[in-house]
């Protein structure tokens, strides 16, 4: 299960990082030419999400190491490109450190939780799967940093949406630490 069809899909999420972040160094391209393709490269990655995980369930080669790898892979993704953004001066590094962060704490706190048995208390839940979405969606906007069909200023909904994200990303590492909290408690003692 290593390197069935689902599981390459997760891996191109990792692979497209440095793909996504040279895209801003190279030459003789317009800064223009560079969001557009960081952004096209940007949708067509995530989307690989939504795929691996479809065509794993359809094919019936679900496996622990994917399992491990997607979650994985989507967090690389976000945080490389939030960084990208910070650096471009396109995100607030704010935004960056509590996007990131929370990353960190509940990545560490389901590792944890799974050491104990307790991997159902931190089980994904709507307020995290909203936190996501919002992410993906603000991403590529700011990664664009223009018009959109000559109408929708994507900075400024890029920048409303990260926003929001944050604010999604405190509210679910809240609830995700509310329902470990028994199990933190229990084991304090």
């Amino acid at each position: 299960m290593f390197f069935n069809l689902p599981t390459l899909l997760t891996w191109a999420r990792i692979v497209a990082i440095p793909l996504i972040i040279g895209v801003f160094y190279l030459e003789g391209v317009s800064a223009a030419q560079q969001n557009l393709i960081a952004t096209v490269m940007f949708v067509v990655f995530a989307a690989t999400d939504w795929a691996d995980g479809f065509l794993a369930r359809r094919l019936n080669q679900t496996s622990a190491f994917g399992a491990f790898l997607d979650p994985v892979a989507d967090k690389f993704l976000v945080c490389a490109s939030l960084l990208v953004l910070v650096h471009l001066k396109r995100a607030d590094v704010f935004v960056a450190l509590i996007i990131i962060g929370r990353e960190i704490a509940i990545s560490s706190l389901r590792e944890w939780m799974a050491i104990i048995g307790a991997t159902k208390s931190v089980a994904v839940h709507m307020i995290g799967k909203l936190k996501t979405s919002v992410q993906m969606t603000a991403i590529p906007f700011l990664l664009f940093n223009g018009k959109l069909l000559g109408v929708i200023d994507t900075h400024v909904w890029g920048t409303w949406l990260i926003w929001a994200s944050a604010v999604l990303t405190v509210w679910s590492m809240v609830y995700y630490l509310q329902k470990a909290l028994p199990e933190i408690r229990a084991r304090a003692r």
